[in-house]
């Protein structure tokens, strides 16, 4: 009798300790949104790591009800500032609602402001980027989730499916072609950008791949030491989204805009007017193109100028007039704000941004 509960404990033992699989979801579902999150991170400062672990648990790798109804991939709940799209799901209690999205970009998107607002997570963005249990910790302390295994579930996810790298990857601290692809159990491989249905608008659309240049978003990240590095591609839905609560498109270069007008029902003048462009033809670079006016604020306080970006990309990634930027930052069109610098979003700036060849 002792030899078997030894025998007993042992396997559990053994089985405790070997390391999880991956899944195939799980696997799909990192392959499509990494770039998603990569590029999230370097405008809001959430790691990917961690936005990729909340959005497999979340989402269950794309396959929840909840993710198929409304391309919700962070259980976010509607709260009294919400106007958007909502569904209603069992969740806490029956027939809860949450904020529902046009694609699965969007709810990245909002997942990120929804804690680069709140003044509850503010302490999140004090930590290391790269501490994604601090992090964890951090989320469960502020009340993210109401599982007592909230964090220990992240940290989990982080590990298993090397998640940490893409974070690395956004802040210029490892290159993106010394990424591990993740392999579907049994050495498949699974590429990102057009992965299996995860809900409308979502992962089941194609999605193109600009370069972060041509796409007008920023081409280097974050800390790295002074040295600029390449950016991830980003990756947009096919068709309309939105942005800054404004619908939009990702035209690729060779598009002649008088097309997207007429397939939009807009008047050409209107979609320059929208753009902020005088006269074009055909786009000579990709570019993202709105198809309603843009706001005059952003969703987020402001932006950090990166390496190559300017004045009209930054204004086009954040949704925000062209001329609003400039009047909120005491600048004139031509100006070229330094690496690093702050553009304000919401309001006047204390002080025009450092520029370009100036110290």
């Amino acid at each position: 009798m002792i030899n078997r509960w030894l025998v007993w404990i042992g396997l559990l033992v053994i089985t405790i300790r070997a390391p999880a699989q991956t899944s195939a979801n799980g696997v799909t579902y990192v392959n499509t949104y990494k770039a998603l999150a990569m590029a999230e991170m370097q405008r809001s400062g959430v790691p990917a790591a961690i936005t990729l672990a909340q959005g497999l648990h979340e989402s269950e790798a794309g396959t929840s009800d909840l993710v198929k109804s409304s391309n919700n991939h962070f259980g976010i709940k509607c709260r009294e500032d919400w106007k958007g799209e909502v569904v209603y799901h069992d969740d806490d209690r029956r027939g809860e609602c949450f904020r529902s999205y046009a694609s699965a970009a969007d709810s990245y998107r909002d997942h990120s402001d929804f804690l680069k607002l709140s003044a509850r997570y503010a302490f999140l963005f004090t930590l290391d980027p790269t501490d994604y249990e601090g992090w964890a910790y951090g989320l469960k302390k502020a009340g993210y989730a109401t599982n007592i295994r909230y964090s220990q579930i992240l940290i989990k996810l982080v590990r298993e499916y090397n998640l940490q790298q893409y974070t690395l990857i956004a802040m210029g601290k490892m290159a993106a072609a010394d990424e591990v692809i993740l392999t579907m159990p049994g050495g498949a491989v699974v590429s990102g950008g057009a992965g299996g249905g995860v809900g409308p608008g979502g992962a089941g659309a194609a999605y193109g791949k600009p370069s972060a240049a041509e796409a007008g978003q920023p081409v280097a990240s974050g800390d790295s030491g002074g040295t600029t590095a390449a950016a991830p591609d980003v990756s947009y839905p096919e068709g309309e989204f939105t942005i800054n609560r404004t619908k939009v498109v990702y035209a690729p270069a060779g598009v002649a805009l008088l097309s997207i007008a007429g397939k939009y029902d807009i008047p050409l003048g209107r979609l320059l007017d929208f753009n902020d462009m005088k006269e074009e033809d055909v786009l000579v670079r990709g570019q993202l193109i709105f198809l309603q006016r843009k706001r005059r604020t952003g969703s987020i306080a402001f932006h950090v100028v990166r390496e190559g970006e300017d004045l009209y990309s930054i204004a086009q990634s954040e949704g925000v007039r062209l001329q609003d930027l400039l009047e909120m930052n005491q600048l004139t069109p031509e100006a070229q704000p330094a690496a690093g610098e702050k553009v304000y979003l919401q309001g006047s700036a204390p002080s025009p941004p450092r520029l370009v060849g100036r110290q």
